[in-house]
């Protein structure tokens, strides 16, 4: 059929891959350092790859495709393998919670139970948010609040990012990730810096948006690594 598809120039890539992390579909591969639309019937024709593209790549074009196989996407997403760059493949680790543990656990374990954990990069849709405690933390608070892992990403989906950095409102990405998926409650870790306050806003723009009643809490740390209200 003939409709409007993107068309990506090989030669003004660079592979870095940000069109296949913004690909919800999971149409655009990255194959020996060039991004490919491997699956036509996976693009929508909508362009979310687009704007994310910083060497201007990526352009629309109508011509002869084959139709939009929404089915074949959902079972994809499924499977959460997402195409593209390997730093953006799903990956849900095993379990952050230590059986048969002492009550001391040593430094250095990690309590991060899943991949990517950046807003930007994660799926919508992917089995570790199915009953799922979310937390929604700002970049720095790993760095300034020590005890970060078992404090807060303990026996939790983390999701971190920050608004400032990475010039985007992630209100529209958690909206979809919330409404989508059984999240049983959210907790923000934001640092008390007035620019932090974007990913707070973001998250309760989300909740707001999805029109269910899910417990959420917001948690400040001060940049001196202490928690100021929570």
């Amino acid at each position: 059929m003939l409709r409007k598809i993107i068309k990506i120039d090989e030669n003004r890539c660079n592979g870095c891959g940000a069109c296949a992390a913004a690909c919800h579909e999971g149409a655009i591969e990255i194959i020996d350092g060039k991004a490919v639309l491997t699956r036509e019937d996976y693009c929508d024709g909508l362009g979310d790859c687009l704007p994310e593209c910083p060497t201007d790549a990526i352009s629309f074009e109508e011509r002869e495709a084959p139709a939009y196989n929404e089915a074949a996407v959902l079972a994809a997403k499924q499977k959460v393998s997402p195409a593209g760059c390997p730093g953006t493949q799903g990956r849900q680790m095993a379990s952050s919670e230590v059986k048969d543990a002492p009550s001391y656990i040593p430094a250095g374990v990690s309590r991060l139970g899943q991949w990517p954990c950046q807003i930007k990069l994660a799926p919508v849709n992917a089995p570790y948010f199915n009953g799922a405690r979310l937390l929604i933390a700002a970049d720095c608070t790993a760095y300034a609040y020590a005890n970060i892992h078992e404090d807060f990403m303990k026996g939790k989906v983390t999701l971190i990012g920050c608004p400032k950095l990475d010039f985007v409102d992630y209100s529209e990405k958690l909206t979809e990730i919330i409404r989508k998926n059984d999240i049983r409650n959210v907790t923000i870790l934001r640092m008390e810096v007035p620019c932090c306050g974007g990913i707070e806003a973001a998250v309760k723009k989300a909740l707001q948006e999805i029109g269910k009643l899910i417990p959420w809490q917001t948690i400040t740390v001060s940049i001196d690594g202490n928690i100021l209200d929570d």
